[in-house]
């Protein structure tokens, strides 16, 4: 769920939840974007993108899997978006490449391959001052290019993503966090796992984490995509692309780590 106003959601936490408990769940609020087609009055965010060329350094080889080239998605322009994530984006990694593995082929030439293993996908970085356009190789899928506006929100965790320890509740009363969050804040919801989304929490709206778990914490949320049909790209019935990354690999700017998942109905 995500909020253009920040007091309003500790305030609507606290109302609904409890002191404690809201001032628990409001903690773990992560600064996002709404990413939309840019308008007169919303124009677009720095070089922040889908589909178009990738934007890469001098002699950066276009990523590959199991032979075939994998497809530029999006780029996020984190320059652009530095101002309103301030500490959240803890190193300063320029321009991010978005790819994933969807070939232009029949999938008997691909089926032997994992589509969910970590080389399907991959973030690559790029210095803004260095970078230049490169087009996708075939048998890659080039979409069109298309500016995004990058709308500032703040975004707690889908009740998927939560833990029973994050927030006290009461368990004469609720199942487990999630029934609690569920029954209290499920009509903020909304649902945006239809949408694009940078940064903050994904939203899945189905019983499915996507943010996984590791001594650092809840992974980092880099990238939401959805169905987009003007674009011509989807993932399965109502499926939503997202890429993640390890905190302490996001803290570290160790984008070789990040890994995508996709989640549909």
């Amino acid at each position: 769920m995500e909020f253009d106003d920040t007091a309003a959601m500790r305030r609507i936490c606290a109302e609904r939840l409890g002191d404690e408990s809201g001032r628990q769940f409001t903690a773990m609020a992560r600064r996002g974007f709404r990413l939309d087609r840019p308008t007169d009055a919303a124009p677009a965010t720095g070089r922040c993108g889908l589909g178009g060329p990738a934007l890469l350094e001098p002699g950066t080889p276009w990523p590959r899997y199991g032979g075939f080239p994998l497809s530029l998605h999006a780029v996020l322009d984190t320059e652009a978006l530095a101002p309103w994530l301030g500490d959240e984006l803890p190193t300063r990694p320029g321009l991010l490449n978005f790819f994933c593995f969807d070939p232009d082929v029949p999938y008997e030439e691909y089926r032997h391959l994992d589509l969910f293993g970590p080389e399907a996908c991959r973030v690559l970085t790029a210095d803004p001052a260095l970078a230049s356009e490169a087009g996708a190789p075939e048998p890659a899928n080039s979409y069109p290019d298309t500016p995004l506006h990058a709308a500032e929100v703040t975004m707690l965790p889908d009740c998927w993503d939560l833990a029973d320890d994050d927030i006290a509740y009461d368990p004469a009363q609720h199942w487990g966090l999630t029934s609690l969050i569920l029954t209290e804040m499920a009509d903020l919801d909304g649902n945006t796992a239809g949408r694009h989304r940078a940064f903050g929490w994904p939203d899945t709206s189905y019983a499915s984490d996507v943010t996984e778990r590791d001594a650092d914490g809840p992974e980092i949320h880099l990238l939401q995509l959805a169905e987009d049909m003007d674009l011509g790209w989807g993932w399965g019935d109502a499926g939503t692309l997202y890429f993640t990354i390890p905190a302490g690999a996001f803290a570290a700017g160790d984008f070789h780590r990040a890994e995508a998942k996709i989640r549909c109905c």
